[in-house]
């Protein structure tokens, strides 16, 4: 399922250019002298995988984020993250989630109904598994183009007909989004528009550089890091800690992120124990829908901290479910729980399993 990056998930991307002509050449591909296609990477460029990944980080960008073509050229929206586009004009760009019938019959380990049934069933919205990419469409700056999900690598192809200035949104993570502005007279060439991916690349590293520490209180857990630029560095903050028993952690999302997160106990390592009971979870999400409505909705109802013990819900299991720092849906953006019994606890991300912090409680 589609939170994860594009290394995590083994999506092929392209190989990394060597020199400066080479991305020259990848940006604009050269078709009828009438007209030209240009392209616009989703999320870490291809000169930028090795160096990004080394540092964690996964780049909430376009690259370009401004691209300009002339009336009747081509853009191609090469899927090298989990990213979508969505040229959508007068309303919002369909969420990732969405709800369905009442959620019945969910029960935690100990037998005991989970406190959600009657909510929402959360699952991915329908719209985004209609997946253009591989396809050529045309847009008129009226009729929505949407490329749904990135379970396709192909490009989308779009044949932009009017002048005029086009935004586009990522369905997957709000508030990112990109433009690309259709003239009539002549475009910027091949070798501006690799300055600008290369000058977009280099910040984007030089965030990436600054987020590998943060500053979190001793009682806290931040999961990811992030900038004002939409780069997030996707571990958590400390990766350990002490605590005495009896503490109340709180765990944040980082407050310019763009993604969702968890923080999940249990038995199992969800990122090397696929068939574990947390490993199950987190596949459901990432892999294998319908959801396991136990990794989208905390374990426990808001309100006071839930008590956390290796007996928990039968099996020591506690979840924040989805948080994020967007005000477009309802998830908290801060989770507390209070571990009343000594031992070690690890939570990770169910929507990015190698995310964790051990927690010893003494």
């Amino acid at each position: 399922m589609p939170w994860g990056t594009a290394r995590e998930y083994g999506r092929a991307v392209p190989p990394r250019s060597t020199a400066f002509a080479a991305l020259c050449a990848a940006l604009v591909v050269a078709v009828p002298a009438s007209a030209a296609t240009k392209t616009v990477y989703l999320g870490n460029p291809p000169a930028g995988q090795k160096a990004l990944n080394k540092l964690r980080a996964d780049v909430n960008q376009y690259f370009p984020s401004t691209i300009t073509v002339r009336r009747g050229d081509s853009v191609r929206f090469v899927p090298t993250g989990l990213h979508t586009v969505d040229l959508v004009r007068g309303r919002r760009p369909d969420a990732l989630v969405s709800g369905g019938a009442p959620v019945s019959g969910a029960r935690d380990p100990a037998g005991v109904p989970f406190w959600f049934n009657g909510q929402p069933d959360l699952e991915l919205t329908p719209s985004l598994l209609n997946v253009a990419f591989g396809k050529t469409v045309s847009y008129n700056g009226s009729s929505e183009v949407q490329s749904g999900l990135p379970l396709e690598t192909k490009p989308l192809t779009v044949k932009f007909t009017k002048a005029g200035s086009f935004t586009y949104y990522c369905n997957v993570h709000p508030g990112m989004k990109g433009k690309v502005k259709v003239v009539t007279g002549k475009a910027p060439t091949a070798n501006k528009d690799a300055k600008a991916v290369k000058k977009q690349l280099n910040a984007a590293i030089k965030d990436a550089k600054s987020l590998q520490t943060a500053l979190v209180r001793k009682d806290q857990v931040l999961l990811g890091n992030s900038s004002r630029s939409g780069v997030e560095i996707l571990s958590m903050y400390p990766g350990a800690m002490t605590v005495p028993t009896g503490t109340t952690l709180t765990f944040s999302i980082s407050r310019f992120s763009l993604a969702a997160h968890t923080a999940t106990s249990g038995p199992g390592d969800p990122f090397s124990e696929p068939d574990s009971f947390l490993g199950r979870i987190s596949a459901s999400i990432r892999e294998t829908p319908p959801f396991d409505q136990a990794g989208v909705y905390a374990s426990d109802p808001r309100g006071a901290p839930a008590l956390l013990t290796p007996n928990l819900h039968g099996n020591g299991f506690w979840s924040s479910g989805f948080m994020d720092a967007t005000s477009t849906t309802p998830q908290p953006k801060n989770q507390q729980v209070k571990i009343v019994a000594p031992g070690t606890y690890t939570f990770y991300c169910m929507l990015h399993p190698f995310m964790r912090v051990v927690v010893t409680a003494t």
